[in-house]
């Protein structure tokens, strides 16, 4: 594997994740750390995660752990026997920062309690579903489940509908950036006072992290619109002026804020501003009527326009309107085009095409290296740790 001088080149990492901490170590190896990752004499068992291309080699087929498990070098062990569990111990000794989760491949072997005591200097990152303790320490978890019991369904959906799941995998990618941030964070103490540390990440906690105003309207409902807050309401923001709204040919998200004069004037422009220079709407004690007004005017006129060609009239005049862009739209989206971010690497010995970074760093790079088949790097690996022939 071809590998290009990253942000993080000289950093080794081991990573034992699964699910719920492999975008973490993605992250990390993307931006050039030495990743090694065991596996399985028959491979990973997230090599068997879709979606797959048929043209690919066997038991490399999977588009999910090419992305995913991208820049990492994969080591083939058998940790049930001594001389595997050698080899982990090994792997661990040369390792700056060890990233695991709970009940994962190869976890025992590292033995990483006595690890941290005979090198203090040792980086751990330790993530499970609901953390080491408390009443559900030993729940299960998977993504969606997670992002139930997170709170993140709860605030989704209209009031009268079942609440909605996120997209992908969005959950265990948002514990994947805790489990990169807590990983350098750590690090960067090291390099400045030598002490390493066990870090705990609760996937749970992560989620529950990012319900924003949500929580603090609850407990502060003195202060807030609790009943307009909690609510579910669909596409409608709390505020009442953020809203998807049903073009005539498409959707778009609209919102009279920052500068309603200024929209004000496109619709009377557009004779499309009804009664809304009715002084009333003027008065500061109105908002609430008058924030109500303002959607229901712009819902009539949104529901005659091309949604396309409202969002790019919308930007030429500084109103901040989104275009829920159809899936296809995205793909071909001129301005990820525009900023070259498609980034095409080799995934079971075919070229394919997937997301890049959303950093550029100026003077180190980040990369995707082609994806390694199971066992690839086992043979140099061996070597780097000096275990001789690997025969």
């Amino acid at each position: 594997m071809t590998r290009v001088e990253g942000a993080l080149s000289g950093v080794h990492i081991l990573d034992l994740t699964d699910e719920r901490g492999i975008y973490g170590a993605k992250l990390l190896a993307d931006l050039g750390a030495d990743v090694i990752r065991p596996e399985p004499l028959e491979g990973d068992p997230l090599r068997h995660r879709g979606p797959h291309q048929t043209e690919a080699k066997e038991g490399n087929s999977s588009l999910w752990h090419a992305f995913f498990a991208s820049n990492r070098r994969f080591f083939a062990v058998d940790p049930t026997i001594k001389e595997g569990r050698e080899q982990v111990s090994s792997l661990v000794d040369r390792a700056d920062i060890v990233l695991t989760c709970s009940n994962t491949f190869a976890l025992e072997a590292a033995n990483l309690g006595k690890a941290s005591t005979d090198r203090p200097e040792l980086v751990v990152i330790d993530t499970s579903s609901f953390g080491p303790d408390g009443p559900w320490r030993d729940y299960l978890a998977p993504d969606l489940v997670a992002g139930a019991l997170g709170g993140f369904c709860a605030t989704t959906g209209d009031v009268d509908t079942p609440p909605l799941i996120g997209f992908g995998e969005l959950n265990f990618m948002v514990s994947g950036v805790y489990v990169a941030i807590a990983a350098l964070a750590a690090l960067y103490r090291v390099r400045e006072e030598g002490s390493g540390q066990r870090v705990d990440v609760s996937v749970h906690e992560c989620i529950a992290s990012c319900l924003e105003h949500v929580l603090m309207c609850y407990w502060y409902d003195d202060i807030m619109p609790t009943e307009r807050v909690l609510h579910r309401r669909g596409s409608l923001h709390w505020s009442n002026a953020y809203v998807v709204m049903k073009a005539a040919k498409g959707s778009i998200m609209i919102t009279p804020a920052p500068d309603w004069d200024k929209q004000l004037v496109w619709l009377i422009e557009e004779d499309a501003h009804e009664d809304l220079l009715d002084e009333k709407y003027t008065d500061p004690e109105n908002l609430v009527e008058t924030t109500k007004r303002i959607m229901e005017v712009l819902r009539k006129w949104v529901s005659t326009q091309d949604a396309e060609a409202l969002f790019d009239a919308a930007q030429a005049r500084h109103c901040p309107y989104g275009w829920v862009l159809p899936l296809e739209y995205v793909a071909e989206n001129p301005q990820l085009k525009a900023r070259e971010w498609w980034v095409p690497y080799q995934a079971g010995g075919t070229e394919i095409q997937g997301p890049g970074a959303p950093y550029r760093f100026s003077e180190t790079p980040w990369s995707m290296a082609s994806h390694g088949g199971p066992g690839e790097e086992t043979e140099s690996i061996l070597a780097e740790i000096g275990w001789g022939d690997a025969s």
